[in-house]
């Protein structure tokens, strides 16, 4: 029995010492941003090059912000006897990134909203933390999507053809905004080609959102978007204005769940009808 006893202690040891030190979890580490509160370990992490995330800017007020999105969750480790508070996490973070020019955009018991703008770049960061010194960021460096899928002439044409109305992905607006962007030229040049293809076509240049936002506002803001598209068919393509007419549609025709930001990504988007 006596010769058992320090076998015992030493294997009690050895699992002891694997409590105290927790590893991050695997393929998992801090953003470059920031350092950790000390003392903790990462439980859990995601990446996703284009994704999109509601901050809260106010008091029931947010704004959903779209590009390349990390999310890193944090637990104190186990041989922590003080664990952090809730304060003492948010102003860590919140003094950081003071220090590199960002500011506080939104500030409650458990969370924060910050904003950065460093080398040309917009980051947003939200910490969320929790008494048992648990806490949580969400950086996303807001960016345009990579448009992976290329509109195509034909496949409208077939559409309207067969179906009587065609969507078109790939024309671009900012967040609450009419303003075509740039990058939207190939997808409108292919509504271009269409038309004069079939010099008798006429269309209706449809909007369409997701539900985020009043009603009123995104039956208005489908229906700018529509004229929108239609001003740069004629100014950009030469397209005849009397061959377009543009109609708002809000959220009244969804395509996809608006529960996730795929289905909404899906729901906001040009259609164009045969009339």
């Amino acid at each position: 029995m006596k010769a058992i006893m320090p076998t015992l202690l030493i294997l009690l040891c050895i699992s002891l010492s694997s409590i105290a030190q927790q590893k991050d979890e695997r393929n998992c580490q801090d953003h470059p941003l920031f350092t950790r509160m000390p003392d903790s370990w990462i439980h859990h992490c995601s990446e996703r090059e284009f994704d999109s995330y509601k901050f809260a800017t106010g008091q029931k007020a947010f704004e959903y912000v779209e590009g390349h999105l990390w999310k890193i969750g944090y637990y104190p480790q186990p041989s922590v006897k003080i664990k952090p508070s809730e304060l003492q996490i948010l102003r860590n973070y919140e003094n950081a990134v003071k220090k590199l020019g960002g500011k506080v955009l939104y500030s409650e018991k458990s969370k924060e909203t910050l904003l950065l703008s460093k080398d040309g770049k917009e980051v947003w960061i939200e910490v969320t933390a929790e008494f048992t010194g648990k806490y949580g960021l969400t950086i996303l460096e807001r960016k345009a999507m990579e448009q992976d899928i290329v509109a195509n002439a034909d496949a409208f044409s077939n559409d309207l053809q067969t179906t009587g109305h065609t969507a078109v992905y790939g024309i671009f607006f900012d967040t609450g905004k009419s303003d075509v962007k740039p990058e939207s030229q190939q997808a409108i040049g292919e509504i271009a080609k269409v038309l004069k293809k079939d010099a008798s076509l006429k269309l209706y240049v449809v909007g369409h959102t997701d539900n985020v936002g009043t009603l009123e506002r995104n039956l208005l803001l489908s229906s700018d978007r529509a004229e929108a598209v239609i001003r740069v068919l004629a100014s950009d393509f030469g397209i005849s204005q009397g061959r377009l007419a543009s109609f708002g549609n809000g959220p009244f025709a969804p395509v996809a769940s608006n529960d996730t930001e795929e289905g909404r990504s899906k729901n906001r988007r040009v259609e164009l009808v045969k009339q």
